[in-house]
Formats: C-alpha cells, structure tokens, sequence
C-alpha cells in the first residue's frame, strides 16, 4: 500500500503559516492570493479558499472558514500540533485517503462556485 509522508517535525513552517495568516489580514485586509488555476481556465483547485479558511481559522470565525474551505481548519490544527508537541516522526497517511480527501475538497469547491 502506498502512504503519503507528511512531516509535522519542522516548526519553522507551521510558525510562519500561522503568523502570516494571524498578520496578513491586519495589514492587507481584503486581499488574498489567486488561484492561479482558476484564474486562468475559471476552475477553482481542491485548495481554492485555503488561505481565506486559515486567516478565518485563526481569527475565530469557524463558519466563515468552514465555508471557504475545510481544509484551513485542520490545516491550523496540524500547524499548533507541530509547534507545541511536533512527532518524532513523519506522518504516514494512505494515498487513496489523500486522493479522497482531495476529490471531496474539489467536489465542495465545484459547488461553492456553483459549477456543480
């Protein structure tokens, strides 16, 4: 069976993840960067929204994250566990797991945008 490795180890990532989603919306409100897939063929990616759900993540508005994206959410929650207790080793997640979770995120994505 194949695994995906995802490394939680390195705290530098999860620090600046975090900061930036805290910061960016207190000095650039309102901006947010595009999707560069949908930018260009009108499409959104299986992550369109992420950096919306983290910003709303980290400034106490679950709904608002939720609706952007649910990967945000957990995305922050996998940041504050590399940063407070990181695991000794990297994590090992099945590949059809990644690939459902990346069609269901499309699929919510696809919806959002009302193309489904």
């Amino acid at each position: 069976m194949r695994h995906v490795e995802v490394d939680l180890r390195g705290r530098g990532a999860a620090g600046a993840m975090l900061a930036a989603g805290a910061v960016l919306p207190l000095v650039h409100p309102g901006t947010g960067l595009p999707c560069p897939l949908r930018t260009l063929t009108g499409i959104p990616c299986p992550v369109c929204g992420a950096t919306t759900s983290v910003e709303a993540t980290l400034h106490a508005h679950p709904l608002t994250a939720l609706a952007a994206n649910p990967l945000g959410p957990l995305l922050v929650g996998l940041a504050v566990v590399a940063l407070v207790r990181p695991p000794r080793h990297a994590l090992r997640v099945p590949l059809h797991l990644v690939l459902a979770a990346a069609v269901a995120l499309w699929a919510f994505e696809l919806r959002r945008f009302g193309l489904i």
